[in-house]
């Protein structure tokens, strides 16, 4: 008799409870199964003969080293017929199915010293490097040209993934979909926020526009990069479908998507089990981090203020030097002359030929610093956005985490008290024996909804330790980030200094040789 045939035969009643006691002793507690080497154990501690243990263990199936449920009644009833001294052969066990043959191995609970766990991973532990993290994928997204309606431009941006190798086109709203069920998925984890959405008022061409949907480009790129490089996040359908369908209405598949896998929980295989991974003082470990990752926070934000003030002195620079040159460039273009008694008639126009000539050196000088403002805007200030947007992520965690789960147990506490008092009030009052079932029954269903809400809880905060080893994994990003900085200042005092540097023998020439002066430059 096949696994399948036997399952097809057994119902629930026809397994002694026996059997049940024998299997929760010595299954595995992470796979809910039992190990071909712990099954082993089991047969020699029969003290059958060889040939009958072997006989056994040739009709009973073993996938990857374990055996499934109903394989192992199976194994408990033909190690209980070799006991009674018949042949263990599943043909036997179709006579008895209604009742299948106790086994005789003693006590259930002196059998659990044979359990073995397997070599079991650090499930708690993110053994990740940020080099390792930032190689999972790059995405690049860019604007592409306006898509014009009938009364609205659309804003498009195409999104190119380094792992998949393939550009997708997506809206704003394709990415506030993609979020809404990246967050019903993952909701225990950090999940960056989207750039806030707003309603285009003007026109797209209006500099205050251009400089709205830049920033909002920069942000969602911010986004979908964190979201890429998550070491479960990356591993997910959901992230797979939003960077590689091309179909015509991704939000239907994204949402389909989610509908068929449902949040983390209903799928990690630990979810149920997560208060054994968790270190007693877990609270307390949160609690430190989270007040460690507040100050980090806090501190980036004011440097990236900083970054973005010298950023913009560098912009404000690049003009202030391209209307000097301008201001040079008009006065060369001074054609009325010089009243006679002016002693320096007869050298005023070679010096309106020389500012002219000079405002072209100031020109390249305001390349140079717009070079400069935009090294400081991408390599450091947008550097710094994008570990912000990681620690604000975790700093939402930790309010969903508390205003969330661990909220909901409390009020479903709540709740079962007051249903206990109210069942020892209807007790004490003699109500409607209908009355008490129902209240029987409500205080069953909320017990059953707490238990949830216990394992869910616990998952939360397995989650969330795992997910603050992550911040602290991505601290090294702040040496990339002041790296960036020092580069981006060292090669733009570089640029800038070499032009003043040819800009001043150009001075003595312009102005001396020109002018019939002595050059004191």
């Amino acid at each position: 008799m096949t696994v399948r045939a036997m399952a097809a035969e057994i119902n629930e009643g026809s397994v002694p409870a026996y059997y049940r006691e024998v299997y929760d002793a010595i299954c595995c507690r992470t796979s809910g199964r039992v190990q071909v080497e712990v099954f082993q154990k089991l047969l020699h501690r029969t003290n059958l003969p060889k040939e009958a243990l072997n006989q056994i263990a040739e009709h009973v199936e073993s996938t990857h080293g374990f055996l499934s449920k109903l394989s192992f009644y199976k194994a408990l009833a033909l190690i209980a017929l070799a006991q009674q001294g018949k042949q263990p052969r599943p043909k036997l066990l179709e006579n008895c199915i209604q009742e299948l043959p106790k086994p005789q191995l003693g006590d259930p609970k002196d059998l659990s010293a044979l359990r073995m766990q397997p070599a079991q991973e650090d499930v708690l532990t993110i053994s990740q490097t940020l080099d390792k993290l930032l190689e999972r994928d790059k995405v690049q997204v860019e604007l592409i040209p306006e898509k014009k309606g009938l009364f609205l431009k659309h804003v498009e941006y195409q999104v190119t993934s380094q792992r998949f190798k393939i550009s997708v086109y997506r809206r704003y709203s394709d990415f506030d979909v993609f979020h809404e069920v990246l967050l019903q998925r993952f909701a225990y984890r950090v999940v960056p926020a989207l750039p806030p959405k707003r309603m285009l008022k003007g026109v797209l061409t209006s500099v205050s526009e251009r400089e709205f949907i830049e920033g909002r480009r920069r942000a969602l790129g911010r986004f979908i990069n964190l979201v890429a490089c998550h070491p479960f996040f990356s591993v997910d359908e959901l992230v797979k479908t939003f960077l590689t369908f091309s179909g015509s209405d991704v939000q239907t598949r994204l949402r389909d998507t989610y509908k068929k896998m449902g949040d983390e929980f209903m799928t990690n295989r630990i979810a149920t089990l997560a208060k054994e991974y968790l270190p007693a003082d877990i609270q307390a470990q949160f609690s430190t981090s989270r007040e460690l990752i507040r100050n980090i926070h806090n501190s980036f934000q004011r440097l990236r203020d900083r970054a973005e003030k010298m950023a913009e002195r560098s912009q404000e620079n690049a003009t202030d030097l391209l209307l000097f040159g301008q201001e040079l460039s008009t006065l060369g273009s001074e054609t009325s002359p010089l009243p006679p008694l002016a002693p320096t008639q007869s050298t005023w126009g070679a010096l309106c030929e020389s500012f002219k000539s000079l405002s072209v050196e100031f020109v390249v000088l305001s390349d140079k610093a717009t070079q400069q403002g935009r090294r400081e805007e991408d390599d450091v200030v947008e550097k710094l956005n994008f570990f912000l947007d990681l620690l604000q992520s975790y700093r939402d965690l930790c309010e969903r985490h508390e205003k969330g789960v661990l909220h909901e147990h409390q009020r479903a506490l709540q709740k079962y008290g007051v249903m206990k008092r109210q069942m020892m009030s209807a007790t004490v009052q003699s109500k409607e024996h209908a009355t008490v079932e129902q209240l029987e029954s409500r205080i069953v269903q909320q017990e059953s909804a707490i238990q949830t809400m216990e394992l869910r809880n616990y998952f939360s905060l397995f989650c969330l330790h795992q997910e603050t080893q992550l911040i602290f994994t991505c601290l090294p990003i702040t040496s990339h980030i002041l790296g960036a900085f020092v580069s981006s200042q060292v090669q733009g005092h570089k640029e800038m200094g070499e032009v003043w540097n040819e800009l001043q023998p150009k001075l003595g020439s312009l102005f001396a040789s020109k002018n019939g002066l002595k050059s004191s430059i």
